[in-house]
């Protein structure tokens, strides 16, 4: 049976931080405790949740132009994302990237996955290259075959 693992409080964790030679940085102009954390050149966020325990609010990423790229795995190629720019994401970006999240795992108390230590965990992944998939049914565009059918004097579609 697996034991269930304890997650640090906000403060351990940031003490832990800390301590691990992240640069943690206190977000301004926040009511809530929330900071960034940068290491390896990646970063990520964290916020302080009513109960005193770790909320990931910006996942980890790698840092391109002061951004925090997301990895999206188009299949033949991964890439980093921003909102300006993509570029492909090399075997330094990667290790870079699983040292990063494996280090805030363990910061934040949640376990390391099996699947997730073998190697970098993509935020996307976009092998069929089809427009929209990766978005929820409700914010997909309407296709022609999923409009009700209207019977007319032709029968044709409305």
């Amino acid at each position: 049976m697996a034991k269930k693992e304890e997650g640090r409080t906000y403060d351990e964790a940031v003490n832990w931080l800390r301590e691990h030679q992240f640069d943690v940085l206190e977000a301004p102009g926040t009511k809530t405790s929330r900071v960034f954390l940068k290491k390896y050149n990646c970063s990520a966020a964290i916020e302080k949740t009513p109960e005193g325990e770790v909320k990931v609010f910006a996942y980890p990423g790698y840092l391109i132009g002061g951004e925090i790229a997301k990895l999206v795995n188009k299949g033949y190629q991964q890439v980093l994302k921003t909102t300006k720019t993509e570029i492909a994401a090399t075997a330094d970006h990667l290790k870079a990237l699983h040292q990063f999240t494996e280090e805030l795992k363990e910061a934040v108390g949640k376990p390391s996955l099996y699947n997730e230590s073998l190697g970098t965990v993509s935020d996307a992944y976009m092998y069929d290259r089809v427009e929209g998939r990766d978005k929820p049914d409700t914010s997909r565009p309407k296709r022609p075959w999923d409009e009700p059918v209207v019977a007319g004097k032709s029968g044709k579609r409305a």
